[in-house]
């Protein structure tokens, strides 16, 4: 089984900070991609920025410039750095990560998905 913590959220004033970390632990033998998406009420979960192993990044236009995803792979763990913080990044922040496990029911090595607890960021105007 694979768990991941979320942490650092919160809230914030319009123009300020924040920075989220995710944590995994488990029976990992490899995070692949690792990411972040958001949910804020009546709208459907977004990506926000994803990165590979390698560390290639990918992010969503909205946040290009203002949010910086890295990782510490000894570690386990994502980050994503919010600059700039809007009323509209107000969300759900939820982790994601691609695991390279055993699976058991197919007796064999291979990719599952798992997700955070979500946790809470609120830009105030």
């Amino acid at each position: 089984q694979v768990q991941l913590v979320e942490s650092g959220g919160g809230l914030v004033q319009a123009g300020g900070s924040l920075r989220l970390s995710c944590a995994a632990s488990g029976s990992i033998f490899s995070l692949k991609i690792m990411g972040w998406y958001r949910q804020a009420p009546g709208k459907q979960r977004e990506l926000v920025a994803a990165i590979t192993s390698g560390g290639s990044t990918n992010y969503a236009d909205s946040v290009k410039g203002r949010f910086t995803i890295s990782r510490d792979n000894a570690k386990n763990t994502v980050y994503l750095q919010m600059n700039s913080l809007k009323p509209e990044d107000t969300a759900v922040y939820y982790c994601n990560a691609d695991v390279f496990v055993f699976i058991i029911t197919a007796q064999a090595m291979g990719v599952k998905d798992y997700w955070g607890q979500g946790t809470q960021v609120t830009v105030s105007s």
